[in-house]
């Protein structure tokens, strides 16, 4: 997920797809938990997805309260 992707998504279309992404970290750690995860390259790349997600909701919160 690009940066210049997320900016043109509205703030509830980011939130969705946080908690999304996040349910998905959660699934991740059980499966590495239980040594059932096979890429574990997935739960960097969502971390990082995550990161990338709330910097921009709070770039938009910013420009908001200007």
């Amino acid at each position: 997920m690009k940066a210049d992707e997320l900016r043109g998504k509205t703030p509830d279309q980011l939130r969705d797809s946080l908690v999304s992404l996040k349910k998905e970290a959660f699934n991740l750690r059980f499966q590495q938990a239980t040594g059932q995860l096979e890429n574990t390259a997935r739960m960097n790349a969502i971390r990082k997805d995550v990161a990338r997600i709330k910097t921009v909701l709070n770039q938009k919160a910013a420009e908001a309260a200007k």
